[in-house]
């Protein structure tokens, strides 16, 4: 199939044979936070299924309250990174490219359990008028820096190919974003969502000095979060610049932009019905590489996909048209892989009408 989805993509330090990006999803199917062979068997089989770069669920940094469920992976303590090194192995033997997702929920409650023993975020709150786990001390944030660095410095050696940092979708690194969630005075809050960045940037230049050249680093960014659908955190051009470019500055090489669905304008007021998405603004902006996100492959957006309702293949087309006219560099797909490892062989190969729907029953299986 002549598609741009299929085009090699290179970076100076990584290169892919194709533009399509497994998406990082939540399966929790790590008991006590150690990714068994079940999951080195899930990821191996996405990269036989031809996925030019796989993109873990997420996986908690060293902090206690890093994760709020038990059966999500870690990313620290021996056992786990055994674990991991399983799962690079296992990826790389069926010739794939991996990169762990570094994570902290922040105050993201977990709704099964409401245990907020162990949250932290900058103001203490999950959103505005939801208190919920202790505002971060200076010390605490301090701490969190270096373990996400500690995090960087284990991918590196357990032979990953890449880091990616969660920083969107209301989880810590967002909360600090979002106006909404820090209400901080001293130097890691501020009225600027730029002065509400430092503390992702000072998470990037320690992870790019533990990663120095040798494989990529990839920042998660999202406007809206799981708090509010419609929360903009840069609501122009310029904000939008002054917000992610000091990142790519400070070492990001690859800006992965989700919004619910890639084909919405990001800022249609400037070009219009049928202008740049997330990913194509922030591509324009800061000149980085950029990943789209959001509802490929499927009917329906994901959210509601989540929430139970059913999705069928959808024609991708424009998808394709907006890739060839280099919009953004790379499309992550999420929940088509869930339900099929072979998706991206399928799509080249032409047979859509091989391609499967998504249930939320699927969740339930790691397959």
């Amino acid at each position: 199939m002549n598609s741009p989805l299929f085009q090699p993509f290179a970076l100076p330090n990584l290169t892919l044979p194709n533009r399509i990006v497994m998406a990082p999803m939540t399966r929790s199917f790590s008991p006590g936070g150690v990714p068994g062979d079940n999951v080195a068997d899930y990821y191996r089989k996405r990269a036989e299924g031809g996925v030019g770069l796989i993109i873990t669920e997420g996986t908690g940094i060293d902090r206690p309250g890093s994760v709020n469920d038990s059966a999500v992976p870690r990313f620290h303590g021996d056992e786990a990174l055994a674990g991991w090194a399983e799962v690079v192995t296992a990826v790389h033997g069926a010739g794939g490219k991996i990169a762990p997702q570094l994570w902290h929920v922040g105050s993201a409650p977990n709704p099964a359990a409401r245990d907020e023993t162990h949250a932290e975020s900058p103001s203490g709150q999950f959103k505005p008028g939801k208190p919920w786990g202790k505002t971060m001390t200076t010390a605490d944030i301090d701490e969190t820096i270096a373990a996400y660095a500690n995090a960087a410095r284990a991918a590196l050696a357990l032979g990953f190919d890449a880091v990616e940092l969660h920083g969107a979708h209301g989880y810590l690194i967002d909360q600090f974003f979002w106006d909404g969630t820090n209400q901080r005075t001293d130097e890691w809050g501020g009225p600027t969502l730029s002065q509400r960045s430092r503390f992702a940037l000072e998470i990037v230049k320690a992870v790019k000095a533990e990663l120095s050249n040798e494989i990529p680093l990839i920042l998660r960014v999202s406007q809206w979060k799981q708090q509010d659908y419609t929360a903009r955190l840069a609501t122009s051009q310029a904000e939008l610049e002054a917000w992610l470019a000091p990142m790519v500055a400070a070492g990001v090489d690859v800006l992965h932009c989700s919004q619910r669905r890639f084909w919405e304008p990001e800022f249609p007021e400037l070009d219009g019905e049928d202008g740049l998405n997330f990913a194509g603004w922030t591509r324009k902006v800061t000149g980085a590489p950029t990943i789209t996100v959001g509802s490929v492959g499927l009917s329906g957006e994901f959210i509601a996909g989540f929430g139970g309702e059913a999705s069928q293949p959808a024609d991708f087309s424009a998808l394709e048209a907006r890739l060839a006219a280099e919009e953004f560099d790379l499309v992550a797909v999420g929940r088509a892989l869930i339900v099929d490892a072979d998706w991206a062989l399928k799509v080249q190969d032409g047979r859509a009408a091989e391609l499967n729907g998504f249930e939320r029953s699927a969740l339930a299986t790691l397959a």
